[in-house]
């Protein structure tokens, strides 16, 4: 197999299953209806804004560090080398209001949009690169997972 052709494979795997964690579960490794944006679509403000415990964060706060996340992995692979503090949106995110639910959504729809372009657009022509793309896909399904558990908690009737 040629490495052009194992480049191609890798990024429609990529492209399949970033679909299936942010969008459209379609049984890869998801239930239907479970993808992260579909998660969201459940959740007011009010409930995104309660954490779990008092040592948990907030479905709020994990919204936010995914897009900060996404958006500085952009940077890096752009070249940039932003000097980042990872635990700030755990220390000042807090509640949301309406609005800036939606607009948290937004951001984690656009920097979505984003990483998919970088997908389409990267050659994968080396381990970094590669790593990269298993580590966002780890992380992204690691942050639904944890959504997802507290709205057992958030939501215990659904």
């Amino acid at each position: 197999m040629t490495e052009n052709k194992l480049a191609g494979y890798l990024a429609a795997a990529m492209r399949e299953l970033l679909e299936e964690t942010f969008e459209n579960a379609h049984g890869i490794y998801l239930d239907r209806g479970t993808s992260l944006f579909e998660t969201l679509a459940t959740i007011t403000a009010q409930e995104a804004s309660r954490p779990v415990s008092a040592n948990c964060a907030s479905i709020a706060v994990h919204v936010a560090h995914l897009s900060f996340y996404i958006e500085t992995l952009i940077r890096f692979v752009q070249g940039e080398r932003p000097q980042v503090d990872w635990t700030e949106i755990w220390r000042t995110v807090r509640e949301v209001t309406p609005q800036e639910w939606e607009a948290s959504q937004q951001r984690l729809r656009d920097a979505y949009q984003a990483i998919r372009t970088l997908v389409n657009e990267t050659i994968w022509e080396d381990e970094d690169q590669i790593g990269g793309a298993l580590g966002v896909l780890m992380h992204n399904a690691y942050h639904l997972g944890e959504i997802r558990q507290a709205l057992c908690t958030i939501k215990p009737d659904r």
